[in-house]
């Protein structure tokens, strides 16, 4: 089966976010999806923001929002979460682009909602390149099991070898 789906999957910090937004500047098709980025207060990391590639933004996860959804000593939004990042999935499927996902851990596992858009991105026509927890969980490991899904773990040591890779996959079946 043709690799349609790509994930990037490693330890926090090995720079799975940084490498997604280089390599979509080598997709010469439109992408749609969202990204996470940390929130920082004095150096000091407090939440992370989701943004789609629209623009469109707000809070993830912070440690000092309500709610009783928490990792670590983050609280999860899942509205903004809902409004934003899935709805922009849910609108991105059946477009002519690339549907990025960055990305499918803890925080977002909390809604059922993102899961079912995560899963018909995948089975869409869509290609999908998005980012994913490298501890095991049975919805995540699931997907990574896909026939049609590759799954890269990123290091630092091997960042620029796996930029390489993706960027092949995309220019052969794009």
């Amino acid at each position: 089966m043709e690799t349609k789906n790509i994930l990037i999957t490693g330890p926090p910090k090995c720079g799975k976010t940084s490498l997604i937004k280089e390599i979509i500047n080598y997709i010469n098709i439109e992408k749609c999806g969202f990204f996470t980025e940390e929130i920082k207060e004095k150096g000091k990391r407090v939440g992370f923001k989701i943004i789609t590639l629209k623009g469109k933004e707000g809070i993830l996860a912070h440690k000092d929002l309500n709610s009783p959804y928490k990792v670590s000593r983050y609280s999860v939004s899942l509205h903004d979460l809902e409004e934003i990042g899935v709805k922009e999935i849910e609108e991105s499927i059946g477009k002519k682009c690339i549907i990025i996902i960055d990305e499918i851990g803890k925080m977002e596992l909390f809604s059922k909602r993102f899961k079912k858009a995560v899963i018909s991105a995948l089975e869409s026509e869509n290609k999908v390149l998005g980012t994913i927890m490298l501890k095991p969980d049975p919805f995540c490991d699931e997907i990574k099991n896909r026939n049609d899904t590759k799954t890269f773990i990123l290091t630092k040591e091997n960042y620029q070898e796996i930029k390489k890779k993706i960027i092949g996959l995309f220019h052969l079946t794009c």
